[in-house]
């Protein structure tokens, strides 16, 4: 590790080929009933990489979008620090914005309007407890 100024690090390799990280691989989606975030992610399109008990009456709950198995999510009620509804940034991509906001619609899937911007057309999506996920197009 070198020191680049405060509170700042940066991992220096050896080899530069080498790198410690490699990609996310889980996002925690804190909800509070697991079984209804289920059912909503699934309508979203996500499909269940894991389901397995965890931790007495928990589950452990992993989706991921189809054909890819990174990033995926699990649906956590444990963590103390990440209330229910935080979630807000995250973005996923799709090929058709419009369509797939008919689609969702059509599931029961409520989408916000879309927010033309340079870099992309964006429309809102909140799960049951608030977690809020952009559509990008």
């Amino acid at each position: 590790m070198r020191y680049l100024g405060r509170n700042f690090y940066k991992l220096v390799s050896q080899n530069k080929n080498t790198y410690p990280m490699k990609s996310i691989e889980i996002i925690s989606i804190p909800v509070t009933d697991q079984a209804r975030a289920k059912e909503f992610y699934l309508a979203l399109g996500f499909e269940i990489v894991v389901e397995a008990p965890f931790e007495g009456d928990k589950k452990w709950i992993q989706l991921a979008l189809p054909g890819s198995q990174t990033p995926s999510i699990t649906l956590v009620t444990w963590f103390d620090n990440m209330p229910a509804g935080c979630i807000n940034g995250l973005v996923i991509k799709v090929d058709d914005l419009t369509g797939d906001i008919a689609a969702l619609a059509a599931k029961g899937i409520n989408v916000g309007p879309i927010d033309k911007t340079p870099w992309g057309d964006f429309a809102a999506v909140i799960d049951p407890d608030g977690n809020r996920f952009s559509l990008r197009g």
